[in-house]
């Protein structure tokens, strides 16, 4: 029989208040507040902190403190991500980030959802992952929503609402997020 943490990263409706689950996140969101709590010169504790809480990552990827997730293993970065300030990430499904993808102050991502249905909403709730590319820039204040997908060196204009996936090599922007054009070349501001 699939456990609760098997439903919930495969996508099917789970109980979010088993006591395994309920364990996991106040594991991750105590390394949260232990991050949090840091000064700039505590880079060491901090790099500390974030090998047990990321399930993914290498050494070059930075977040800056404040910062908030709900498991944090299912977080996989690639090499030089960096978090600016007060990022969410809700990761109940896998967030995957390619490498060199920057994320303004604020951003939120979420993998989290929740059926329509208010009966089986109260008592369970499902997850899409969610993929990011690789060198995409998400401007400050963007959400990401469930089940999206941001192509490689795309960038999400500031305070975006992404909905939809959202190719490689475009501008996107808005609420809901759409197209604006695309990058044709990269060395232009």
């Amino acid at each position: 029989m699939p456990t609760e943490w098997n439903r919930m990263l495969n996508g099917e409706l789970y109980n979010p208040l088993d006591p395994d689950l309920v364990l996991a996140r106040n594991r991750a969101r105590n390394l949260c507040q232990d991050l949090n709590v840091t000064r700039e010169a505590d880079e060491e504790t901090r790099r500390t902190i974030l090998n047990q809480l990321i399930g993914k990552g290498s050494d070059t990827v930075w977040i800056q403190p404040p910062f908030f997730c709900d498991y944090g293993t299912n977080i996989e970065l690639g090499e030089s991500v960096f978090f600016n300030f007060n990022c969410v990430v809700l990761d109940v499904a896998r967030v995957q980030v390619g490498n060199n993808t920057l994320f303004g102050p604020a951003v939120q991502i979420y993998t989290a959802t929740h059926p329509f249905d208010a009966k089986l909403r109260r008592e369970q709730e499902f997850a899409k992952p969610i993929e990011i590319g690789s060198d995409v820039w998400i401007g400050g204040g963007a959400i990401i929503c469930p089940g999206v997908k941001i192509g490689s060196r795309s960038v999400i204009g500031a305070g975006s609402v992404v909905t939809k996936d959202i190719p490689e090599d475009v501008f996107a922007a808005g609420n809901p997020c759409k197209i604006i054009r695309t990058i044709a070349d990269e060395s232009s501001l």
